[in-house]
């Protein structure tokens, strides 16, 4: 076998597709398991948004300031505003988008299949399409939940309202712009988070493949370390490239939705405002961390996913036979795949 096809075996066995997967436990389990690291990384989220929509004369600035007038005020409950109603729209928001990653993905490379696109190309296509699909489809759960959650995150600071509640800001908001004000932002999410997660996708999926060229010795079985190697390192690039290309949309985007009912500034006059404040680089309040919170979310995030899905996976009996390598089960059809995946035991 050529070096080409020892690498593609190599990848091959930690890729798992939608149609392997067990979909009850892969929900259900990740349900617990996203919610845990939202738990952990949720305080950099209320931190980052704070200082997007900080006034021009603010004192709190920078990211430790925020955090030591939340902790002064609220105590540790304070990076956690917000966090209620975040959790409860996650879970239908997380189903809605990984059906669409998955199901995108698989539909993605079976076209792609006939133009041979190298693996790095075709992977970063692939995954790029599913994420925008993915983020496009989420977005009519996740914005109502973003706009609730960051009128939490922000009550009470630089001038914002304060609130009793999710229910409070949601009741409020259509009392006073009706359902529409629950969608405030909407166009620009859209241009926000979905190129995000196009880049963010279409980095994974690529830096994964050319990882494997520099770090593959030949072995068909690579071990749980370097599989798990490869998908950390292939999480921050990820979560770097897209930092660096939607904050500025983002920053936009999160002044929009927090503004009071009465002011309801236009897109132009939000990015007057702060060209005024702090140049171009008022583009870029927040970077820090949302740049550390897409990071360490993104990495962590795509680890406990790709552990759900090889937890998850099952083969399909009918059309292919299994054979054990070096403790992993490896599946082969009887057909033209010689080797189509890899899952573990669980």
């Amino acid at each position: 076998m050529d070096t080409a096809g020892i690498q593609k075996q190599s990848f091959g066995q930690t890729e798992i597709n939608w149609d392997k997967l067990h979909k009850t436990k892969f929900y259900v389990a990740g349900a617990g398991i996203f919610s845990g690291i939202t738990v952990g990384l949720y305080p950099m989220s209320v931190v980052k948004t704070r200082m997007q929509v900080a006034s021009h004369n603010a004192v709190e600035r920078n990211a430790l300031s925020v955090i030591k007038g939340l902790l002064k005020t609220d105590g540790i409950r304070g990076l956690y505003k917000g966090f209620g109603t975040v959790v409860t729209g996650a879970i239908p928001t997380r189903i809605i988008f990984l059906t669409a990653l998955e199901t995108t993905k698989l539909a993605a490379l079976k076209m792609l299949a006939p133009f041979k696109l190298s693996e790095p190309t075709q992977a970063a296509v692939a995954n790029g399409v599913a994420g925008l699909m993915a983020s496009f489809c989420s977005q009519a759960v996740f914005v109502p939940v973003d706009v609730v959650s960051q009128k939490l995150m922000v009550q009470g600071y630089s001038g914002h309202a304060t609130y009793t509640g999710g229910v409070d800001v949601v009741r409020k908001v259509v009392k006073s712009e009706g359902i529409r004000g629950l969608y405030r932002g909407f166009g620009l999410s859209v241009l926000t988070y979905s190129p995000a997660s196009a880049v963010w996708w279409a980095t994974y999926g690529a830096s994964q493949r050319v990882i494997w060229r520099f770090l593959d010795d030949g072995n068909a079985a690579p071990s749980e370390g370097k599989v798990l190697l490869v998908q950390a390192a292939g999480g921050i690039s990820a979560g770097a490239t897209s930092t660096c290309v939607t904050t500025p949309l983002d920053t936009i985007k999160t002044r929009l939705q927090v503004t009071g009912h009465d002011k309801r500034p236009t897109t132009k006059q939000v990015v007057r405002s702060l060209i005024a404040d702090d140049g171009w680089t008022g583009f870029y309040r927040g970077f820090g961390p949302r740049f550390f919170t897409m990071s360490a979310y993104g990495t962590s995030m795509i680890l406990a996913y790709e552990f759900l899905k090889s937890r998850a996976c099952f083969p399909r009996l009918h059309r292919f036979q299994l054979s054990n390598v070096q403790g992993h089960v490896v599946v082969k059809s009887d057909d033209a795949f010689k080797f189509e995946s890899c899952c573990r035991h669980s």
